[in-house]
């Protein structure tokens, strides 16, 4: 019976181990993956942002920055965050777990979980993504991570995120996405290796005082769906309440302001049933 316990218990660790490498194998990330120039910028950005408040630096991550790499990929090819869902969410087409990312059915592993489905990183990944309308540019996207206190809250893992205690990062930036991943473990695959020629184009740097920021209360797959929520919205006292149209996408915006600053202020006054609300970059008209 000895033997045939512990037959049995070889065989079981023996299928343990093998299941193990396979899984690994799986989620290898690819060879050819490397970060930019830009999206180091924005890592040490961030780590320069926790510095200012005593905060420890964060580790580069090889796996949460392939998982950020993908998921703006996804996001500025397919555009999975339409209509109700928001930047988190992910298309169907690629080899994760789909899902709509959204206030009123808020499926929490949809982020959590693809640091999993994508890398050999078996922990739970936390995600800061944005958009910018007018093309992504690091200066403005640094000063979006100082400025708006929800994204400096996850940054420095207060407020809403004090329970958090951050490791590592990764950061992926497309033309119009950036997307930033926090883990609280470390990343045995150690740190992504930086590219010799900068994949995304370079964005020339310009001061931002031909910019307009808007308030997006949501976005609507037609015109006349918008038309109807514009409606209510004016009836509810927002007066400077308007449909932004630009690119196949239609939002509508509660005001506009030109700067961030404004914005910022303006998005904590508002009333909880707009809590969602967030800030769009975009052009003056």
């Amino acid at each position: 019976m000895k033997k045939l316990y512990s037959s049995l218990r070889i065989i079981l660790t023996i299928g343990v181990i093998f299941t193990s490498f396979y899984v690994d194998a799986q989620h290898k990330i690819p060879s050819g993956y490397c970060m930019t120039s830009e999206e180091e910028q924005v890592a040490e950005a961030i780590n320069k942002i926790r510095e200012v408040y005593h905060k420890k630096p964060l580790e580069l991550s090889v796996s949460l920055s392939f998982v950020a790499h993908t998921h703006v990929n996804d996001l500025q090819v397919n555009h999975p965050d339409t209509s109700i869902c928001n930047l988190s969410s992910w298309s169907d087409k690629g080899s994760w777990t789909p899902c709509c990312f959204n206030p009123y059915v808020v499926k929490q592993e949809c982020m959590w979980d693809k640091p999993k489905e994508l890398t050999t990183y078996r922990y739970r990944g936390y995600e800061l993504a944005s958009y910018f309308q007018d093309g992504m540019n690091v200066d403005s996207l640094v000063k979006f991570l100082q400025d708006a206190d929800d994204a400096l809250d996850m940054i420095l893992t207060q407020n809403d995120w004090e329970k958090k205690s951050w490791i590592c990062l990764g950061v992926g930036l497309s033309d119009n996405y950036a997307s930033i991943w926090f883990g609280q473990r470390p990343d045995a695959e150690g740190k992504p290796k930086i590219c010799k020629n900068n994949r995304h184009k370079e964005t020339v740097k310009t001061e931002i005082h031909q910019k307009v920021y808007y308030l997006i209360a949501g976005s609507f797959p037609n015109m006349s769906d918008a038309k109807e929520a514009l409606r209510r919205t004016k009836k509810n006292g927002f007066d400077q309440a308007g449909i932004l149209e630009a690119k196949g996408r239609i939002r509508l915006y509660l005001d506009k302001y030109k700067s961030l600053k404004e914005a910022t202020k303006a998005r904590k006054k508002l009333p909880y049933e707009h809590r969602k609300a967030w800030i769009l970059q975009g052009a003056l008209d």
